[in-house]
């Protein structure tokens, strides 16, 4: 599998229906209800399956953590409700963030459906998981999505502005998602970091090593240790003065506007019906003019293709035929939780 990572050790290779019963046990364990617990399960094998190593199988850790430790609620059921100024918003109320985020994602289609155009925010949420799941079925349906996350910087201060060395920001996500050609849907889902956060635990979990030019130490010094990263070192901006931009638009977006966050960050989610504009098979067939003509466009020395946004990961799960390549220690230290939880 393509990964970020330069693991030292090896993979064992991991049933994704196995993986998703032992892994809905032991959120069993921590006080989820079996239906929050299958649902982020599922989330997580499902990212893997993608290849999406820093949303994948090892979030296992972090959430169990985060549950034990009474960050999260593992019993709560997140709510759409609107607020003060007549505004929807799903409060995912102390809870983790998938089902929060599926939440939005489902009651934002919905209202869309039935007036064209929906914005609502998303608040009071853990980690949301692997976005692109979330925006490729909406896209699938017909709609357009834009997701925005930003906000609670000084509980995570992990990308450094521009010019800078401290860690500032949060990784401060966008997700767009919109109705593709005849492969399906394309789906742009990236942190405005040069790595999005999961990744940096994923390689310590793993022992890995990170990307060159990703992260610096606490003196601004490059490094690919992980471990630097958590004594002081930060992240370092997606294409410099870009990456720093779009993450300080996030950020004013979901502090300033949408209010104090808490927990995790803020989001604010858009979605369009597609089909206001143009009927479905026509579009698809635009949009299918304009991605034939980039894949066929001549690949640069190094590089097999030119990629669409969103197919790696849809090839990545139709390749994988059910399994998972986890790194061994991750998966040690999976099983020894499951072990130590009573899921076993």
């Amino acid at each position: 599998m393509k990964s970020k990572l330069e693991l030292r050790g090896g993979r064992v290779v991991v049933n994704a229906a196995d993986a998703v019963l032992l892994i809905s046990a032991m959120f069993c364990k921590t006080g989820c209800t079996r239906g929050t617990a299958r649902q982020v399960a599922e989330h997580l094998a499902d990212a893997s399956l993608c290849g999406v190593e820093s949303h994948g199988l090892m979030r296992t850790l972090q959430y169990a953590e985060q549950f034990e430790s009474g960050y999260l609620d593992p019993a709560a059921i997140p709510i759409v409700r609107a607020n003060a100024r007549g505004a929807l918003e799903v409060d995912g109320r102390g809870g983790i963030g998938i089902p929060a985020m599926q939440l939005a994602y489902d009651s934002a289609v919905e209202r869309a459906r039935e007036n064209g155009i929906c914005a609502l925010g998303v608040r009071d949420a853990g980690h949301t998981g692997r976005h692109g799941a979330f925006a490729d079925t909406a896209a699938a349906e017909g709609f357009l999505s834009i997701c925005i996350g930003g906000g609670n910087r000084h509980k995570w201060p992990q990308a450094a502005p521009h010019g800078g060395i401290k860690g500032m920001l949060p990784t401060n996500p966008w997700c767009v998602g919109t109705p593709g050609g005849d492969r399906g849907p394309v789906v742009l889902d990236f942190a405005t970091s040069q790595v999005a956060g999961g990744w940096i635990y994923a390689a310590r979990s793993a022992g890995a090593l990170l990307p060159e030019g990703s992260v610096i130490d606490r003196d601004g010094n490059p490094t690919r240790d992980p471990e630097d990263y958590f004594k002081g070192g930060a992240i370092l901006p997606s294409g410099g003065h870009k990456g720093y931009a779009l993450a300080l638009v996030a950020e004013l977006i979901g502090e300033a506007m949408l209010g104090p966050a808490v927990t995790e960050c803020n989001w604010l989610l858009i979605v369009l019906d597609a089909t206001q504009f143009r009927s479905a098979g026509p579009l698809q067939s635009a949009a299918e003019e304009v991605l034939s003509e980039l894949r066929n466009c001549p690949p640069a020395p190094g590089f097999e293709q030119v990629e669409i946004p969103g197919e790696r990961e849809c090839i990545h799960r139709e390749k994988s035929a059910g399994t998972i390549a986890v790194p061994e220690a991750t998966w040690e230290q999976i099983r020894a939780l499951a072990e130590r939880l009573g899921a076993d």
